[in-house]
């Protein structure tokens, strides 16, 4: 639960909070017993500093749900990423991974851009454009 009440603290703060849709700590409890849901935490040393949501979708496809890292500019969101790559071939047999970015957020395009990530669709939330990407494992 410690975890819980630190993501929603994430989720909250304004660098991150007009990116993503935040969750209520009962969402996160829900979503976290859901067996088709995977959360993986973030640390740098002992510190966390932010989580990843995944969802299994498929046989071979995951969805990245979200993306939280607290601690922008040093890397370490990608480093998290390619980890969470890693992850998802050798822990969920996964090598398709999809996310959406909504299309004002620039920052994260680049980042996933860079990081392999390729444009597939285009749709919308709340009457903002999502962009759906996807990168081949």
């Amino acid at each position: 639960m410690t975890e819980i009440a630190q993501f929603c603290t994430f989720e909250s703060l304004s660098d991150v909070r007009n990116f993503i849709i935040p969750y209520s700590p009962d969402k996160h409890l829900a979503e976290m017993a859901n067996p088709k849901r995977v959360y993986l935490s973030i640390y740098k040393q002992t510190q966390l500093v932010g989580f990843i949501i995944l969802a299994l979708d498929g046989e071979k496809s995951v969805e990245c749900r979200r993306v939280v890292v607290v601690e922008q500019g040093h890397g370490i969101g990608q480093a998290a990423m390619l980890a969470m790559e890693a992850y998802c071939i050798q822990q969920l047999d996964r090598h398709r991974i999809w996310l959406d970015v909504f299309a004002f957020n620039t920052r994260g395009q680049h980042i996933y851009q860079k990081m392999g990530y390729n444009l597939f669709s285009k749709t919308e939330f709340d009457g903002k454009p999502l962009l759906l990407m996807e990168k081949e494992l």
